[in-house]
């Protein structure tokens, strides 16, 4: 069923568009802007230039996710297949289904919620022409990732946005920016250069590197030992992107020093190409190898899931100088644990929590760092304890609908039923509770038990977060009022000889000092609406009606564990 009978060709025009548009739009992004588009001036111009590409191009997978085939969700659509370097095989080949769908409309909207952020609030920094055109070759890179179907191909694309990245943290971020920069892109080249090797050994023993042909044949074509060494090549890359622990730690510095518009991207679209290599290329191509190394995989998902919740939890305690920046980060460690998880226990049911799991993360976590970054625009800071300490601090105060909305994200983040953060989780526990054939139910079933310990470490540092940053920080009744106690008398008057209480003394309860009255915080902006509200929405919606994403990926991911077959 389509909702729009849209002709094939017209359907791989939008594809092509999708990919190549961002690449075009970063080029003109530096170019001279004509003199009647300048507006208020040249920086103006090139920011509502960003808007214009980010937004046509969220048209157009509107357009493409309207006229895609919802009763044959497994089936490749709108593909191009064009020969680019034959001596290797090598081909343009570009296409969709129930899995890659998704993720292409996640990373359309998200880039163009934050070229509209920034050109409301334009980035402290260098050049915006710059700024612009490497928001778009970001974009560019991440959309070809979810969209190539070519192993070399993808690898380029996935190296695409390392760069733009690199020089979004370093030259517009915050405090040790440059370190962070450097930590990020040592961390995900190295990856890199390991998962090259993979993906080469690949396809050289196969003879091909068409992933819907490797996909097909379901990795009868190499033999266990190659598919062993390619799992292990590969999954370190994709692992470091993805982040898993123990290779995660460049997530938090990168994360703190980016600027906001960076969090978001890294956040909500730059971790999922990491999972999405997991189910596009390992799962279908090499499952004997995945089979050998999924309890492995497992194991280190749940060690994430627990270790970041601990690692939040010892932020958000009091005195603890957490930076509610680095907490996201940290949650994000967790939260990417669920999605390894389910991808480990190679059922469909885990593999669809997975790639559920990844677009709630998206939508929860780009909203979370939208807030913070409100959040630390108008305190000057993101430090917990500054934010939960000052007179006067809490959100709910001084800015009730900016605090409503933090409290939203951050129970949505917990996995409150009826919010898209609780069927990913829900999924992968329930697929790790009956594995695929040939791994240790035993083994799974302790796994899924530790995960459900996570989710309660997960519940209790969103809470702490919300009670200290939303209500402020508790006071203890006897700093109230520096007066007598409640019980103690209080002179009404003295004697005028200073010798001590007149006559006319009588007992009376102290009463608290009212606190220091404080201005206001801003609260919610126009734009800051416009920008976030699409977010919220389909963070609700995808949790009351998961159906809506479900009913495209099960086909696809059933189609995808059965060899290419429906």
């Amino acid at each position: 069923m389509t909702v729009i009978d849209i002709s094939p060709s017209v359907m791989q025009f939008l594809l092509a568009f999708i990919v190549v548009a961002p690449l075009l739009g970063a080029v003109a992004a530096l170019l001279p802007a004509p003199p009647g588009l300048k507006g208020k001036g040249p920086d103006q111009a090139v920011l509502r230039h960003g808007v214009t590409v980010t937004g046509a191009v969220l048209i157009a997978a509107i357009v493409l996710a309207v006229g895609f085939d919802h009763d044959h969700p497994a089936t490749m659509q709108a593909t191009t297949d064009i020969s680019w370097i034959p001596a290797l095989d090598v081909r343009i080949h570009l296409g969709i289904d129930g899995i890659s769908l998704p993720l292409l409309l996640l990373t359309a909207l998200l880039t163009f919620l934050c070229a509209l952020h920034s050109y409301f609030k334009p980035p402290a920094g260098p050049s915006p022409k710059a700024f612009t055109a490497l928001v778009l070759v970001l974009e560019s890179g991440t959309l070809a990732t979810f969209a190539v179907l070519d192993l070399l191909i993808f690898f380029l694309a996935f190296e695409m946005v390392l760069i733009p990245m690199y020089f979004l943290i370093a030259r517009w971020g915050g405090d040790q920016r440059r370190a962070a920069a450097w930590k990020f892109i040592l961390y995900t080249l190295l990856g890199s250069v390991v998962m090259l090797l993979g993906l080469l050994l690949i396809g050289l023993r196969s003879g091909t590197f068409d992933m819907v042909a490797l996909a097909t044949d379901n990795g009868r074509g190499l033999t266990t030992s190659v598919q062993v060494i390619a799992v292990l090549a590969i999954g370190v890359g994709l692992a470091v992107k993805t982040p898993m622990w123990p290779l995660h730690s460049w997530l938090p510095d990168a994360h703190t020093a980016a600027p906001t518009v960076g969090s978001v991207l890294l956040a909500g679209v730059l971790l999922k190409m990491g999972t999405y290599g997991f189910v596009r290329i390992l799962l279908p191509i090499a499952p004997d190898g995945m089979r050998t190394f999924a309890p492995y995989l497992a194991a280190f998902a749940v060690v994430g899931i627990v270790y970041g919740s601990l690692a939040c939890l010892a932020l958000a305690r009091r005195g603890a100088k957490g930076d509610l920046k680095r907490l996201i980060a940290y949650s994000s460690v967790g939260h990417m644990g669920f999605v390894l998880l389910g991808i480990a226990t190679m059922t469909p049911t885990g593999v669809n929590g997975a790639l559920f799991a990844n677009i709630a993360h998206g939508l929860i976590t780009g909203l979370l760092f939208f807030l913070v970054g409100a959040v630390k625009d108008r305190y000057g800071t993101a430090d917990l304890d500054t934010l939960a300490g000052a007179t006067g601090a809490a959100l709910y105060g001084r800015a009730p609908r900016l605090g409503a909305l933090l409290a939203f994200a951050a129970v949505a983040s917990l996995g409150l039923p009826g919010l898209a953060g609780f069927w990913g989780e829900m999924l992968t526990l329930f697929g790790a509770y009956s594995p695929a054939e040939g791994l240790s139910r035993p083994a799974f079933r302790t796994f899924m038990a530790i995960g459900a310990f996570g989710t309660l470490l997960t519940a209790a540092y969103m809470l702490i977060v919300v009670r200290r940053v939303c209500m402020g920080e508790h006071t203890p009744h006897s700093q109230l009022s520096p007066a007598a106690p409640a019980d103690a008398p209080e002179p009404s008057g003295t004697d005028p000889s200073g010798a001590g209480p007149s006559a006319t003394t009588a007992p009376r309860p102290a009463t608290p000092q009212p606190a220091a009255t404080t201005p206001q915080l801003a609260d919610i902006q126009t734009y800051e609406a416009a920008t976030w509200t699409p977010l919220a929405a389909l963070t609700v919606l995808a949790g009351l009606w998961p159906a809506v994403l479900l009913g495209l990926t099960d086909p696809a991911v059933q189609k995808l564990l059965a060899g290419g077959k429906s």
